[in-house]
Order: structure tokens, then C-alpha cells, then sequence
């Protein structure tokens, strides 16, 4: 093959592609080394304007945080592209490769220019049986999550964790080794340097790396999944075993209605309700450290009205035990697709929170949104 004609025509593809967006677009196929090879774009645009109004904080998108860390009294406006997404597939025969990023990177302000960083998600290979790379974890049931408006759903209810890890699939199976992090003995893993994670930002254990092992089973009628988690939690004083489990589905009901579900329980920490408790906390009756056990669950059904109107109602919830931390998030939406690429939808909701020795709070929101997918 000629190099110099096969760089002008990715070239051209790259700029055809910029002002000719739509699913999947093609930007190279060629063969080398007898081996077929593809590079395609993908991800979405989406635009969302959300009002908050009550007595959480105001934030872009829930999850089982406590924002501010007490009740604000919050009537707020919010306007922001930054769940907006670019990922490149790349494939040469048995291999493949993705990387994805959103604009959720921070260090932007609304008072210029409104900047937002790219944030990396995912950047994994691929070779027959075996990921290796960021992802989410092999704990995430995938086919559970609502379709929503607020970005990731009832994150509350959910497991919903990126990580780098080692995946083998087999058939229903599937085995993982991923990245170990206790959350709850100051270190977030975090790095501030050119090298990486270097000195006290990284934990001096940690040594065994989590385990997952899942099951799928897809029939005609939908997807059942049951999936075990196990951690070594050595930080904080404390050296234990910690298992969860989670089971989720997807159930086609009527027409192209169906039923979602997941249901997490045990010692799943970070992995489950993000931001609702830490991996290890104090014990408020022994004052000692301990492995916080939690269970979180969510339930959604969407109903097509026609071919392109849908709706989406769903009810998240979770709950820990030594903590006694208990947060819930409702909402229900009406999406419609404007062209097979265009979708416009709004949805309202409530995020509440009713933790161990306070009032409930709550907040409501309103968000209308508009996704282009290419």
C-alpha cells in the first residue's frame, strides 16, 4: 500500500468526519499485514439545563453524597455540556482498542469562558477472552442501569465504579483482578506528579488486588446477572476479609417495555452508591474501626408510548448499617427521538437524604436535555 495516499485519505476521512457526524463513523479500513484494520469515533453532545430547588445543595448530577456537608436552602439554574463524550475504537485483526473521554475535568468557571477539561473513562485492548485496561468494573451490571436524564441515573441504587483491571470472559463467566483502594483512611489515590502515584499518596498496603467473579444469563425474555465481590481491606488498624454481591436484570415486559433491577448487599464500600460511605468507618458502639456494611437498590420501568416516545420512571435507595446513612433518588422523564440521532427529553425528580440523627432533606429538579449521537 502506497503510505503517502493511505495518510492523505485518513486525513480526509478526519475532516469529513468532523462536519459529517452520525453513528459509528468510519475513519480508516484497510488491511495490513494480511490483517484487517478499523479506526472509528463515536460518543454523543448532550446539553442540559437542570434547576434544583430545595434543601441539598445544587449539584450537576446526583449521587449518594451529602453536598455542602448540611441543608443549603438552594434555588439554582444550571447550564452545561460537560457529560459530552469522544471515544476512538481501534481494531487490527484479534486486537482492539477504546478510549473515551467526557468534559467532566474541572478547573472551569462561569464567569468567562466555561472551560472544562477532558476527563479520561475508559482506555482499554482487547484480545479474544481478555480485556485488560480502565473500565468499569466487572461488579457494574451494565444492562441494569435506567435510561435517565441525570447523568448515570439513581447512582444511590447502583454499582458504578471505572477502574483498571484484568477480565477473562468465558461464555456466561467472568473473572477479574482490579485495581484495590480503601476508601476511608485518607488516601484517595490520587496523583500530583508527573510520575504518578509516588509517596503518601499511595498506600503502603493494599498488596491483594479485588476479585470479581459474575455470571449472565441472556434468554429471550431479557438478562439475569449475579456477581460476587471479594476485597482484602487491610487499612486503618484493621486486616478483614469483605465480600458483596450484587444481583441485577433487565426484563422485556410488554412491547419493547421492560423492567430493571439491581440489588447490592454485603461489604461493597465504594463500589456501590458512590459517595454514600466509605469502605471502612469508627463503629459508634465499639469506637473501633470497622468495614462498613451497606445495601442499595434500584428499580426502573420504561414504557414506549410509539415507536420514538418513551418514558422512564425509577426509585434508587441505600442504606448503611454503622452509619446508619439513608439516601433515596426518584425521578421520571419523557424522551423522544427527534431524528435517529437527536434526542430531546426532560425529566423530574427528588434527591432525599435522611442520615442517623437529622430531619430528612430533599431537593427537587427539573432537567430538559437534548443528545446528539454520532
Amino acid at each position: 500500500m502506497n503510505h503517502k495516499n493511505y495518510k492523505i485519505s485518513v486525513i480526509a476521512l478526519v475532516l469529513a468526519a468532523s462536519f459529517n457526524a452520525h453513528a459509528d463513523i468510519e475513519l480508516v479500513s484497510s488491511v495490513v499485514n494480511e490483517k484487517e484494520v478499523k479506526v472509528s469515533i463515536g460518543g454523543y453532545a448532550k446539553v442540559d439545563v437542570r434547576h434544583v430547588d430545595g434543601d441539598i445543595a445544587y449539584q450537576d448530577y446526583w449521587v449518594a453524597n451529602f453536598p455542602s456537608g448540611k441543608a443549603v436552602e438552594t434555588s439554582h439554574t444550571g447550564f452545561n455540556v460537560k457529560e459530552s463524550r469522544l471515544n476512538f475504537k481501534m481494531s487490527h485483526g484479534d486486537v482492539s482498542a477504546f478510549v473515551e473521554f467526557d468534559m467532566y475535568g474541572g478547573d472551569g468557571n462561569e464567569v468567562v469562558s466555561n472551560s472544562s477539561n477532558p476527563r479520561l473513562r475508559h482506555y482499554t485492548i482487547t484480545y479474544k477472552d481478555w480485556l485488560v485496561g480502565q473500565t468499569w468494573t466487572t461488579f457494574m451490571p451494565l444492562h441494569a442501569l435506567p435510561e435517565a436524564l441525570d447523568f448515570g441515573g439513581p447512582h444511590v441504587g447502583e454499582v458504578f465504579i471505572r477502574q483498571t483491571q484484568v477480565r477473562y470472559t468465558k461464555g456466561a463467566w467472568q473473572f477479574s483482578i482490579e485495581n484495590p483502594e480503601t476508601n476511608g483512611d485518607g488516601d484517595i489515590g490520587s496523583p500530583a506528579s508527573a510520575v504518578g502515584l509516588t509517596g503518601d499518596e499511595a498506600d503502603k498496603d493494599e498488596s491483594v488486588p479485588d476479585f470479581v467473579v459474575r455470571y449472565n444469563h441472556n434468554t429471550d425474555w431479557g438478562t439475569l446477572s449475579i456477581g460476587t465481590l471479594f476485597r482484602q481491606v487491610d487499612q486503618g488498624g484493621i486486616d478483614e476479609f469483605a465480600v458483596a454481591a450484587n444481583i441485577a436484570g433487565k426484563i422485556k415486559t410488554f412491547g419493547k417495555d421492560d423492567l430493571r433491577f439491581q440489588v447490592t448487599f454485603g461489604e461493597p464500600g465504594r463500589y456501590a452508591a458512590a459517595g454514600l460511605t466509605p469502605d471502612i468507618v469508627t463503629s459508634s458502639k465499639t469506637d473501633k474501626t470497622v468495614v462498613e456494611s451497606t445495601i442499595a437498590y434500584t428499580l426502573a420501568y420504561r414504557h414506549f408510548w410509539n415507536e420514538s416516545l418513551r418514558s422512564t420512571v425509577f426509585y434508587g435507595a441505600a442504606e448503611t448499617d454503622e452509619l446508619a446513612r439513608k439516601r433515596a433518588h426518584w425521578g421520571v422523564n419523557l424522551l423522544t427521538n427527534i431524528t435517529s440521532e437527536l434526542t430531546a427529553g426532560v425529566e423530574f425528580g427528588n434527591y432525599s437524604i435522611s442520615d442517623n440523627g437529622m430531619e430528612e432533606i430533599d431537593s427537587n429538579y427539573l432537567q430538559i436535555s437534548a443528545t446528539y449521537k454520532f
